[in-house]
């Protein structure tokens, strides 16, 4: 029998049945819940009169449309208060466990389950949301789905799915100072697009990935999407056991030791054939920065913005546009440019390793006048040793706003959004037109990156800083 990749053996261990057409259905261990996704899968068991299979393997969190500043739980926008009533409301009802705002389990979705060892290795999770990517850090085959899906995953624990290729991404060197796994899943994405993995699940591998914290390794993981791949994966090893010992929800005690007989086990064998290999070495990556309009549209931190004279047939629209709605020239810098706003936080950067990244560089700095610079901490339990370490203090010191957990400027769907002809340093995973506010402009970096851009004022080389 040929060798079995990670992604082979996850698959294989929750197929329920073989159905007609090639599809299966697999068991699904564990759902996060959020306010925006849910309200229609709630809806669809009320109508048929039917209740959740198994509450306890489902989790709430409000995070999208909850305000980052003023008190937690209040929350004056009429819609994202109506929001997060109905998630209560049906929490409570279907008795699954919920992150109330205020309290140190709270945050964004994809940080509250791996915090809270909700995320474990080898098990299916899902939820109403694309980056449910990030879990597969762990080991996990993990990914997003819709409404009606994620009510049919509280009915009956299954759902029917097509089984993707094999792809594996071979991350080799060591990262030179001042660079992230931000920057290596930006330089993938430069290397093979937003839709070079489509149909694909990721399997990242090599030294430069198992060098990385758990930190690095749910960034990695939470825009293998941006690649066009539902699900990103790493082996789970001794740093993400190390992680996971003692999490609230983590096995504990003989439970522990079985599990982690388990979880040695998920490695891709290595004689498993993938259908796909992209290989990059990291050893010279410069710190990188998104300039148009599309998570692959990304620039070495000291290279000029591509032109549209020269680009390939098809392409040069692409490239038109994307300059057009930035305000971007082609062939100049794109290091010096002015922003206006900084936004440190999202799934993709929210936590206390991130935090410490951006505080070391703005540290005995100052924002400049004109720039509005934010820190969400991904959760209560982030922010609570953010604030134990001095973070707070550093970031307050030199101009930033400290914030309450949250997605926030992430996505348009609060109070923290950019208006038209604004431009931001963001740490988040998209840079799509409006994405963070109506004719707001984009550039994905790093939390360093980030960091060096409010206390600037403009996309600057953190390098430049150290």
């Amino acid at each position: 029998m040929a060798g079995q990749t990670l992604y082979d053996k996850l698959w294989a261990s929750h197929v329920v049945r073989d159905l007609p057409g090639g599809d299966c259905l697999i068991y699904i261990d564990r759902q996060l819940v959020h306010e925006v996704s849910s309200p229609q899968s709630f809806a669809a068991l009320r109508a048929k009169g039917i209740g959740l299979r198994r509450p306890e393997s489902h989790f709430a969190v409000a995070d999208h449309a909850i305000p980052t500043d003023g008190v937690p739980g209040i929350i004056g926008d009429p819609q994202a208060r109506a929001q997060v009533a109905e998630l209560e409301t049906n929490v409570a009802a279907f008795a699954i466990p919920y992150a109330p705002p205020g309290t140190a389990e709270q945050g964004i979705v994809h940080v509250i389950g791996p915090e809270n060892g909700f995320t474990l290795p080898g098990i299916t999770l899902v939820c109403g949301d694309s980056h449910t990517s990030t879990h597969g850090a762990f080991g996990a085959l993990a990914f997003g789905i819709g409404a009606s899906e994620s009510g049919t995953v509280m009915a009956t624990q299954c759902l029917r799915q097509t089984k993707a290729g094999n792809m594996r991404v071979t991350f080799t060197g060591t990262l030179p100072p001042h660079v992230s796994a931000k920057d290596m899943a930006l330089a993938l994405l430069r290397a093979i697009g937003t839709g070079g993995a489509v149909g694909y699940a990721i399997e990242f591998a090599g030294e430069a990935v198992r060098a990385l914290d758990m930190a690095g390794r749910m960034t990695l993981c939470n825009m293998a999407i941006e690649a066009g791949s539902r699900t990103g994966l790493i082996a789970p090893d001794e740093t993400t056991f190390a992680y996971l010992r003692d999490r609230p929800r983590a096995p504990r005690g003989a439970s522990w030791d079985s599990a982690l007989a388990y979880w040695r086990t998920l490695a891709s064998d290595p004689e498993a054939r993938f259908d796909h290999e992209v290989a990059i070495d990291v050893s010279a990556l410069a710190p990188q920065v998104t300039w148009g309009t599309s998570p692959d549209q990304v620039i070495g931190i000291g290279e000029d913005v591509p032109q549209v004279a020269g680009a390939a047939a098809g392409a040069d629209a692409r490239i038109a546009r994307a300059l057009s709605y930035m305000a971007l020239a082609g062939g100049a810098p794109l290091h010096g440019t002015p922003v206006t706003h900084v936004f440190i936080g999202s799934c993709t950067n929210s936590r206390i390793e991130d935090l410490r990244a951006a505080a070391a560089v703005v540290r005995g700095r100052r924002v400049p006048a004109g720039v509005k610079a934010i820190v969400v901490p991904g959760s209560g339990l982030t922010r609570a040793l953010a604030e134990a370490e001095g973070l707070h203090d550093v970031f307050r010191a030199a101009g930033l706003e400290w914030r309450n957990p949250g997605c926030s400027m992430c996505v348009a769907m609060n109070t923290d959004r950019l208006d038209p002809g604004d431009r931001c340093a963001s740490t988040s995973n998209r840079n799509f037109e409006g994405r963070q506010g109506r004719g707001g402009r984009t550039h994905l970096m790093s939390p360093a990156m980030a960091a060096a851009a409010a206390v600037t004022g403009a996309i600057t080389d953190v390098r430049s800083l150290a």
